[in-house]
Formats: C-alpha cells, structure tokens, sequence
C-alpha cells in the first residue's frame, strides 16, 4: 500500500512554516518562510504589509514541495493553521481592502468598525487563506476567538436576540463556519501555481494556533498541562464545558468539536524576551558559540546551566507588552550586584518564564480544581535541556515534550488526518502520529530554592506597579 500524507500550514506570529508529515507523524520534509516586519505607524497598530501572510505561505509551501520525493496524488489534503486573533477585511473577490490585522493590534480588541464601503467580507486570518487556497469563503468556528458575533457555546454566529448588532458587522459580511477536521475546500488551480501544491488537494479545518499546537504537542487528558512557548505564552488544560464565569482563566475553543482549552494568563512576546537578549550580546554570543561549535541559544544555555538556581538573587518581571488592561506595566531586572553576567540574565529570563506560569497555572488549577500530573512543554523553547528542567524544579512536576518541534504543525495534519479518514479518531490519530522525548524529572533541591524565590517574586508588581503608573504619566 502507498504511503499517505498530509500538507500541514503552519502560519505564525514570526514565520509560516510548511511541513509534509505522513501518517504515522513522521516528518518527511519542511520549510519555513519568515514574515516581513509588521507595520506600527502609530502606538496601537500593528498590521502584517502588503499580502505578506499570503506570500509567505506561497514560499514555503514551494519551498516544502521541491524537496518531496512522494507522489503529490498520495497527499491526502492539506490541514491549515493560522495565527488567531486577526481580522482580515476582504473585497468580494476575496482581495484584502486594507491590511491583515495583527493579533497585537488594538482594533482587533474592539468591534469591526464600517469605515471602507469596499469591504465585503470580515473574517479571520484563516478565513482569508482559505479563499485565497480555495476560493470558498469559509472558515473554521475554532479561529472566533475575541470581538466577533459567536456563540462560543454552538460554535455558530449569534442570534439577532443574542446581541448580534453589537459587534458592528452585518451578518452578510461574514463567511460560513465549519467544525475543526470538516472541508473547508479543494485547492484552486490558481493556488496550486502559487503554493505548489496539487490542484484539487482537499484542504481541511483546523482551529486557532494554541489550539492545534495543543493536539499537535499530545495534550489529551484533564491532569495535563501544557505550556506553550511561543511568542505569546500561555498553559492549557483540556475540558469539555464553556467555563464562562472563571476569573483565573478563559475557555478557548478546542481542536476537537465541542471541546473546550481552558487557557491561562499569559505572557506577551515571552519567548521574544530570549531571542531579545542573545540579540543584544550580538557578536559576543557569535563569536563564543562558533568557538564551542554551538548555535547561540545552545551557548546561552549552557553558560547559564552553571548558574545556580535563582539566578543568584537576579530576577527579570516579563511585561516587556504591557496587558491591553494594564497599559502602564514595564518590564524589569531586579537584583543586579557584581557576580552577575549575561548568562545569569538569560537564566533570569528563563527563570521569570517559568515562575510567571506557575502562578497563573496554580490560579487556574484552583479554579478547576484540579490537580495536574504531568507537564508538556510545547514550542521552540521545549527544545532547551535547560528550560525543561527549570520547569520541571519550578513546577515540581515531570515533564514530557514531543519528538516535533513544530506542534502546531503537527496538529494541523492531525486534523487533516482526521478529515481525510486517514485515522479513524481523533484519539487514534493522536496516539499514531504523536511521539514522546524521555521526560525530565523535577530536582528537589532546586525545586526547594524556587519556592522561595517564587514568594518573593510573586509580590514584586505590587511595588512596581506604583513606580511605572508615575512613569506612565510622564512618556505617555
């Protein structure tokens, strides 16, 4: 028998990655294609230029297909994963009328305002590719999260009775929503020349990015949490109810119908923060990891291994993005004294990660009350040795990531594989296609240190938060 495939896109905050993955979960080949700096003219806009999303899906989906060897008839269909919390505003003919809203954009936080009589339809950033692959105007329900007129209890656009009107769009502008593993439609001539990618290929719906990296990373059990390490981190933990009353946490739509991922507080460009600082040393880390024969990061991780646990007493406060909520926040180093270095703060950084998501997944568990098991750790970070231990001693829990560097990806070949009855279930396609590192275990000693710590870190904002409301006032 033929072997089968799936197309996964992944398309995220940083890059739009592209991979070929059959149906045991094995990657067959990838390639990723970086986005174009966002365009920022004024504070609270923040918008992708041009049609960079839709270029940069067509490059590395080229790129992707020139080095696979298979027969193009045996992919399956295409699984396609988009970042959420955009809004694209689309001509009739599916062309964008303005630019693609970016997540980190304060538009998206308000209703759609009617401004642009060449507006036909408003959607997603998955709602948007999906026209440009298919030429349907549909989408995946899983992708409404924020300011749009859904039920998150039906999965389906609101009632007129329901307070539909308060979100500014009229129901003609919005597109068809379909449930996570259903067609979305067949891949165009037009997208084929473009993507590479075989006309006719079924392309399948999956949800919104956390959501897909979550099946994609393994996370299928209530005593699971995963925490994602991306440049928006947050944890996640799987239910089957509308949680709508929490204050520790929010009910996001899952990867699977009618399944909910309950996800914390988080942090804003969290895993930015590690790729900020190593950007800053700049030659000094090239040049030392060039001498160890190490990549940047893997050199920052193994001076700052020889840094005891705590840092030394230094500690880093991560709101380098302020909440929307509480604009004033800052970022902060506290600490500093002689013994401290450049591998002290990128431990710092790691450090102030893992204690940030303690706090928000404690609050959580509380409220679900639940007591969590197992840690998985998703996302460029989980491939660190170093920052999985530092979650393990942080968490006090065991911690397992999957052999895929790329969970989102995975995920959204899951679904497709799923729609394409490749595997029968979710739960099958699951246990066939993700694959398990050997889990690291929590250190005592260490965990000790950052209980300690964790109480002094916990209350930091309480002091600093008065210090930059003044500042606030002064630069804003």
């Amino acid at each position: 028998m033929a072997p089968r495939y799936i197309i996964a896109i992944d398309n995220g905050s940083q890059s739009t990655k592209v991979s070929i993955i059959d149906s045991d979960g094995e990657v067959v080949c990838e390639a990723r294609q970086a986005l174009r700096p966002s365009n920022t003219p004024r504070p609270g806009v923040v918008e992708h230029p041009d049609d960079d999303i839709w270029d940069s899906i067509g490059a590395a989906s080229r790129a992707a297909m020139a080095q696979f060897d298979g027969d193009p008839a045996d992919i399956a269909g295409v699984g396609l994963c988009t970042i959420r919390f955009c809004r694209a505003m689309l001509r009739a003919d599916g062309s964008l009328a303005s630019p693609v809203l970016s997540w980190m954009d304060e538009r998206v936080s308000r209703p759609y305002v009617p401004d642009d009589p060449s507006v036909r339809y408003v959607t997603t950033s998955s709602g948007y590719v999906t026209h440009r692959l298919t030429g349907e105007f549909r989408d995946t329900a899983a992708n409404y999260q924020g300011v749009w007129p859904i039920s998150t209890d039906r999965w389906a656009w609101l009632d007129d009775s329901e307070g539909f009107a308060d979100y500014g769009i009229d129901r003609s502008m919005l597109v068809e929503l379909v449930m996570p593993g259903e067609l979305l439609g067949a891949v165009t001539a037009g997208a084929a020349r473009h993507t590479g990618i075989r006309s006719g290929t079924p392309v399948f719906a999956t949800a919104n990015d956390k959501a897909v990296e979550a099946l994609g990373s393994g996370l299928r059990s209530p005593d699971e949490l995963l925490v994602s390490l991306g440049t928006y981190i947050a944890a996640m933990s799987l239910g089957t109810a509308n949680r709508t009353d929490a204050s520790g946490f929010w009910s996001n739509f899952a990867s699977t119908p009618r399944d909910y991922l309950y996800e914390s507080h988080g942090v804003r460009r969290g895993m930015w923060m590690v790729s900020w600082w190593r950007d800053i040393l700049g030659a000094e880390v090239l040049g030392g990891a060039a001498l160890a024969g190490l990549s940047p990061d893997q050199f920052l991780d193994s001076g700052a291994a020889l840094v005891s646990p705590g840092s030394d007493g230094l500690m880093v406060m991560l709101d380098w993005l302020a909440p929307t909520d509480q604009p004033f926040r800052k970022g902060s180093i506290l600490g500093f004294d002689a013994r401290h270095g450049r591998f002290h703060v990128h431990r710092a950084i790691l450090e102030g990660i893992a204690l940030t998501m303690a706090r928000h997944s404690r609050v959580m568990a509380r409220e679900l009350k639940r007591d969590f098991t197992q840690l998985i750790l998703s996302g460029g970070g989980a491939q660190s040795p170093l920052f999985a231990q530092i979650f393990a001693d942080v968490f006090d829990l065991p911690v397992t990531r999957s052999t895929v560097t790329n969970g989102a990806g995975l995920g959204a070949a899951i679904c497709a594989a799923v729609g394409s009855a490749l595997h029968p279930s979710w739960d099958e396609a699951v246990a066939r296609m993700v694959h398990w590192r050997e889990p690291v275990t929590p250190i005592s000693a260490n965990h000790e240190r950052y209980l300690q710590l964790s109480e002094v870190y916990d209350v930091v904002p309480q002091f600093t938060d008065a210090i930059y409301r003044s500042s606030f006032e002064i630069f804003h």
